[in-house]
């Protein structure tokens, strides 16, 4: 059985059937082969009730949030801002595309959207300032996977919904890890252009003056931020009532600024409608998925199935890790979230693992899967906004991203804490 849905589903995806349909279809097929009910005649209960689950409200709200702050202006200030702050170090302007990265993902909650948005920043920068194509491209696409892993982050608001956990404890198991990663992307760019001095393009030298007057550029970013995940943490709002506070405050940082037109508000609400539909596609069909899972009693197989292996634990872990490697490279990663944590989640806390310390893994996990050929969408993106040269251009750079992100894996299996402490206080 196990076979067969992996089969089919990596089968539909090789032909290019988009995500939500291949899910969808998935899952009529189970229900057809392997199960006596009309599964099926739930699809409309299920479509409805999983429509009407108030969490999802947050996804359209973020994605508009991180709309409005581009087409107000204020994503491009930050940018320039984080330029002044972080181009001294080796590396220049890439440690800035990481900073700005980590400030818009903080406001985006989505991956894509933060690679898009800094793409459109930073390349014109690129061969200006001579900067090798490779790794300054490679740093734009591994700094557009922070976004769903700082707060606010969308995969993580699915994943809790999915796992039955808190959202607010989600997102302070990814804090920690979140900032962490940062550094030590910056880390890699610093050390690489310290062995190779030419990847660093020339530098540029901001004064003390300059920098402390592009602090207001990075304030708005910062409080957006300090608001929505401040009144979650303070009990004053939920995670969708703090989005829609995130929302009110970009629209009204625009106004303020007058940076607002009905042509790019126009754009913003159409960008968040095409975008919002299709991770609600994908959620709905996902949970379609789930619910002929569970019937035909694929999810407690399987778990009896890893348990009967007598593996260790850390060796089931990690073979879970390096599936989700090798399918990341192949599948969306909301998609593979969404179809897989259903699986993998009753196994690991079986194997007496904390779900939150997984699900900061897995969001990890789904982070690689942004960058590794050859259905990276960070890498598409980058190259699509980009418009010229080899594609390869994006693949190599990002590599080097891949092993940071392995090494974060690792350091949270040794130290457990880093993604735990936090949620202690919660």
């Amino acid at each position: 059985m196990l076979l067969f849905t992996l089969l089919v589903l990596l089968g539909l995806l090789a032909f290019s059937v988009a995500a939500a349909v291949s899910v969808g279809l998935l899952g009529m097929s189970l229900a057809e082969f392997y199960s006596t009910l009309p599964l099926t005649s739930a699809l409309g209960e299920i479509a409805w009730s999983t429509s009407a689950e108030f969490l999802l409200v947050a996804i359209p709200l973020y994605i508009l949030m991180g709309e409005l702050l581009v087409c107000s202006g204020v994503a491009g200030r930050m940018y320039g801002a984080a330029d002044k702050w972080l181009s001294w170090l080796p590396g220049g302007l890439m440690n800035s595309n990481i900073g700005a990265s980590a400030l818009f993902s903080a406001t985006s909650g989505s991956s894509v959207a933060t690679a898009a948005t800094i793409s459109t920043l930073a390349l014109p920068e690129q061969e200006r300032k001579g900067y090798p194509a490779p790794l300054f491209l490679g740093s734009i696409a591994a700094g557009g996977t922070l976004g769903i892993l700082i707060p606010p982050s969308i995969n993580m608001i699915l994943f809790a919904l999915i796992a039955n956990l808190s959202v607010p404890k989600l997102y302070l198991a990814a804090t920690i890890p979140g900032i962490l990663l940062c550094f030590m992307f910056v880390a890699m760019i610093v050390l690489a252009c310290l062995i190779r001095p030419e990847l660093g393009g020339h530098r540029q030298h901001a004064s003390w003056a300059e920098r402390l007057a592009s602090v207001p550029d990075l304030l708005p970013p910062l409080a957006i931020f300090v608001l929505v995940v401040g009144a979650i943490y303070s009990g004053f709002a939920t995670a969708s009532e703090s989005a829609a506070l995130g929302v009110l405050a970009a629209f009204g940082l625009g106004l303020w600024r007058r940076a607002f037109t009905w042509q790019t508000l126009g754009q913003a609400f159409e960008s968040t409608m095409r975008t919002s539909g299709m991770i609600i596609f994908i959620t709905l069909a996902a949970f379609f998925l789930n619910f002929v899972l569970s019937s035909i009693g694929l999810t407690s197989s399987l778990v009896a199935f890893v348990t009967d292996l007598q593996l260790s634990p850390m060796a089931t872990l990690l073979a879970i890790i390096l599936f989700y490697i090798v399918l990341g490279c192949f599948m969306d990663t909301l998609a593979m979230l969404i179809t897989t944590a259903p699986l993998v989640v009753p196994v690991i806390v079986a194997l007496g693992f904390d779900p939150l310390w997984f699900g900061v893994i897995l969001i990890v996990l789904c982070e690689m899967g942004q960058i590794t050929p050859p259905f990276g969408m960070n890498l598409f993106v980058v190259h699509s906004i980009r418009g010229k040269g080899n594609f390869m251009d994006v693949v190599y750079g990002a590599l080097p991203f891949c092993f940071v992100l392995l090494l974060l894996i690792a350091l949270l299996i040794f130290f457990p804490q880093l993604a735990l402490w936090l949620p202690q206080f919660a």
